[in-house]
């Protein structure tokens, strides 16, 4: 018996990937958290008990799993974007492994990646930014030392910020001094949902501008020179002349 922490991506059904839509339709137990991933995700299962784990605190959820081990059932754990990433999987697997019982994650579709899809941007450009930053905005759950929005701003790379967009004027007070007022930012309302919306602005203005939208919560902030029109290199990768393992020089 395994439990399958499977990542079903940012909302689109489809982007799911094939091993994790495989093992939802063959599993006879799933766990999904019901408040973030959308019921089209389950389609075509033949799971003979489906738990929606909105419902649950951890101990409820353990003991599922414990039930489902017990009966030498596999268990479907189905979280929502890649569960490595704020998917509360840390406390899962160490009452998993102290059950003795095997599990496996299924990597997902990010927020970040598909944010940025929706955009039609790269986070990544030569000479603007080569670093990615995954955080969120410590409110309830304090950061840890040396992880305050302004220690990570001093980087000058792109940001992408989790459950902060309640707080956003205060992040913007945060980054300020590091990123300037003319930066760049974008702040993504539940990305590939039939509901989804998004707004562009800077640090500067963004505020006011999310506010027109009220979004209040499940968005996902995005600041950095790639959102923007800063001159960038092209990559060496694909430049003429660049010889490499699968295009020789002459």
């Amino acid at each position: 018996m395994t439990v399958y922490f499977i990542g079903a991506g940012p909302g689109d059904p489809e982007l799911i990937t094939v091993k994790g839509q495989r093992l939802i339709r063959q599993c006879p137990v799933i766990i999904y958290a019901g408040s973030l991933v959308p019921a089209a995700v389950l389609e075509g299962h033949q799971a003979e008990t489906v738990i929606n784990s909105a419902e649950l605190h951890l101990e409820q959820i353990i003991a599922a799993m414990h039930q489902a081990h017990q009966q030498g059932l596999d268990v479907a754990r189905v979280h929502s974007g890649d569960p490595s990433l704020y998917g509360a999987i840390g406390e899962q697997i160490r009452h998993l492994q102290a059950l003795g019982i095997d599990y496996q994650i299924i990597p997902g579709v990010t927020a970040t990646a598909a944010s940025a899809a929706l955009l039609g941007c790269e986070l990544t450009l030569p000479q603007v930014a080569q670093t990615v930053i995954l955080t969120r905005y410590g409110d309830s759950s304090p950061m840890p030392p040396g992880e305050q929005l302004g220690d990570l701003a001093r980087h000058s790379s792109t940001l992408a910020i989790h459950l902060g967009v309640k707080h956003l004027s205060r992040i913007v007070d945060e980054l300020l001094p590091h990123y300037g007022a003319h930066c760049p930012v974008a702040v993504v309302h539940r990305a590939t949902w039939p509901d989804q919306d998004w707004v562009r602005g800077t640090l500067g203005n963004i505020v006011e501008r999310v506010a027109a939208k009220d979004f209040r919560r499940t968005a996902l902030i995005l600041v950095g020179h790639v959102l923007g029109d800063t001159p960038f290199a092209e990559s060496a990768l694909y430049r003429a002349g660049h010889a490499h393992l699968y295009r020789p020089g002459n």
